[in-house]
């Protein structure tokens, strides 16, 4: 395997990783939850999926031939209130990422050096991969900060919860 496929192989798993922690949060919640914010100036986790599903939509439709943010994209109205239901919010994050996605695994080796544009602005095709990258996880990190701070005491850890790092690694070892 080449170093370019094996970038994009592991991309590929990176951020379906960081799509599950995501997806796991919203199990957990329920409709209301979807809408909560913590102020009038924080982002609700529907502003979030909003937010990334047209990210993800704009940037990866027609990626390699056409500017990554597309003119019929509406940046600001991701950040408006539009009271989709939990259902209609998880459609459109699965529509976010079957395009972000799709993108990826249809790459080519020789697509990574070619330059494209974000906002006219040009960038090696593998450049823009690890933008997104970046921009990603850290929205998933904001959903699943608010879907803990939600659920309070009857958030289910995704990952190793406090106080038994020891016995993971012990358990690992095995």
């Amino acid at each position: 395997m080449s170093l370019y496929s094996h970038f994009l192989d592991s991309t590929i798993t990176r951020v379906t990783y960081y799509k599950t922690l995501a997806d796991k949060t919203f199990e957990q919640l329920d409709e209301k939850d979807f809408h909560f914010m913590s102020n009038p100036e924080s982002n609700s986790i529907a502003f979030i999926i909003q937010h990334m599903a047209g990210n993800m939509i704009s940037r990866w439709t027609n990626f390699l031939t056409t500017d990554g943010e597309k003119n019929w994209r509406n940046r600001d109205a991701e950040f408006e209130d539009q009271q989709l239901s939990k259902e209609k919010l998880i459609a459109l994050w699965e529509k976010g990422w079957l395009c972000y996605l799709a993108t990826l695994e249809n790459l080519t080796e020789d697509d990574l050096l070619k330059t494209i544009t974000i906002r006219n602005e040009g960038l090696l095709v593998v450049d823009a991969i690890q933008r997104q990258q970046a921009h990603y996880p850290y929205h998933v990190g904001q959903i699943v900060y608010l879907g803990r701070l939600i659920k309070k005491q009857d958030w289910k850890n995704l990952s190793i919860p406090k106080g038994t790092s020891q016995q993971f690694n012990n358990e690992k070892k095995k």
